[in-house]
């Protein structure tokens, strides 16, 4: 038990337990990616554009009430 106290303690818990419970390797195989042309982030440019327009109406929004917090502008 304790002759091979340093190599034990080297190894993690994890690495342990997979190799008593499986001794054998599994082959993973990757799949080619399919490349769609035309799509960012996996969106359609209508939903791109739908986005795009909410965060310009967000920005502009946030920019009057901080023009207004500011007393820049007033409101009457």
């Amino acid at each position: 038990m304790l002759d091979d106290l340093r190599n034990s303690a080297s190894k993690s818990f994890q690495d342990e337990e997979e190799e008593e419970q499986s001794p054998k390797r599994e082959v993973i195989r990757i799949r080619p990616v399919n490349v769609q042309h035309g799509r960012f982030l996996g969106m359609t440019p209508e939903q791109r554009f739908v986005i795009a327009l909410l965060i310009f109406l967000l920005v502009s929004v946030m920019g009057v009430l901080l023009l207004v917090a500011t007393q820049k502008v007033f409101i009457y």
